[in-house]
């Protein structure tokens, strides 16, 4: 029987994944993928979106400091970059030697 509830949808990148931004103020940057946020459609990449966070002084930290994160992008503006040829390229899905379902890039047609 098919679940109905908490279904998601398969994503086109996983952590790990070396992508490039396609859009936005970061265009042009590769990165790892170092978390999804599947509910929200997001991922943070790893030197990409860099936001900066005022922390307050405490007794651990008493000078207090300015702290650089890489904030989450849409899913939607990376791409992966395929491993073979070093290029941005779109995926698919297709059944391996063993019947389970594998990525593939469509510029070349391998397996990644």
């Amino acid at each position: 029987m098919e679940r109905k509830f908490n279904k998601q949808k398969k994503q086109h990148v996983r952590t790990g994944d070396t992508v490039e931004v396609i859009a936005g103020n970061s265009k042009g940057k590769r990165g790892k993928v170092t978390e999804i946020l599947a509910e929200k459609q997001r991922v943070v990449v790893d030197g990409v979106n860099i936001q900066k966070k005022h922390v307050k002084p405490s007794a651990q930290n008493p000078q207090g400091e300015i702290r650089e994160f890489a904030g989450p992008i849409h899913i939607s503006n990376v791409m992966l970059v395929d491993p073979a040829t070093g290029n941005p390229t779109r995926t698919g899905r297709k059944e391996n030697d063993k019947g389970k379902l594998q990525r593939f890039s469509k510029e070349t047609g391998k397996f990644i």
